[in-house]
């Protein structure tokens, strides 16, 4: 068993001792593999600590949230999108659109995630799936050092609503700028348009309602020469 993979199940267990981890393909890119939690021995009452560390650290890292399916099946759709570019996915949890972006010819991919559980799994999925990648923690720190940044990649970033005054610094520090997001459905952002949608279901099933796994794509011109 890679460290990595050990690293994402020791911190797993922190959350939720009993729980798994199982080798997953994506439905709608079946070549890409995740580690995701395994549900079937989940379906009990949680006990009241379980229930604490789950609000303090939830583990959502080892779930693969609709919006990053769509973006990895657009990516494969569309490779031109990502080949020969310098591309930061942004926000990666899992790591599903770095992974998608490695897999269709980018010339360097950094996931970057300010939850270091999730940076684990971004290296454990990686490493599953036999793809290169890089990382970093700190987005501000990340674009002081790199000044070639060609695409960002952003899933699943407006689950809270004061995350969207980043969409503008985003613009700041690349040339173009694609995000899929199933929470706000009239994206009011200086630059950024819809041209694209999708439907994927959180895996592990979580959310039951329909409206989550309606996904938009959307597209932003960056402001980096």
């Amino acid at each position: 068993m890679a460290n990595s993979l050990k690293d994402l199940i020791h911190r797993l267990h922190y959350s939720l001792p009993t729980a798994r981890l199982i080798e997953s393909a994506m439905p709608l890119t079946p070549w890409l593999k995740l580690w995701l939690l395994d549900d079937s021995n989940m379906d009990r009452p949680f006990s009241p600590e379980e229930v604490r560390v789950i609000w303090e650290a939830p583990p959502y890292w080892c779930f693969c949230w609709a919006s990053g399916q769509i973006m990895a099946q657009y990516i494969e759709q569309n490779p031109e999108v990502v080949k020969d570019k310098v591309v930061v996915d942004f926000g990666a949890g899992s790591g599903i659109a770095a992974i998608a972006a490695a897999k269709f010819g980018a010339k360097r991919v950094i996931a970057c995630d300010i939850d270091d559980d999730a940076i684990i799994s971004c290296k454990a999925n990686a490493e599953l799936n036999n793809i290169q990648i890089e990382y970093s923690s700190d987005f501000f720190e990340l674009i002081q050092q790199e000044n070639d940044i060609d695409l960002i990649l952003a899933a699943d970033v407006l689950y809270d609503r004061d995350n969207i005054p980043l969409l503008t610094e985003l613009r700041k520090n690349c040339k173009s700028i694609l995000m899929a997001d199933s929470r706000v459905k009239n994206l009011d952002v200086d630059g950024y348009s819809s041209f694209a949608e999708g439907h994927a279901e959180t895996l592990p099933p979580l959310e039951r309602f329909d409206e989550f796994k309606h996904v938009i794509i959307y597209a932003a011109n960056g402001l980096k020469d």
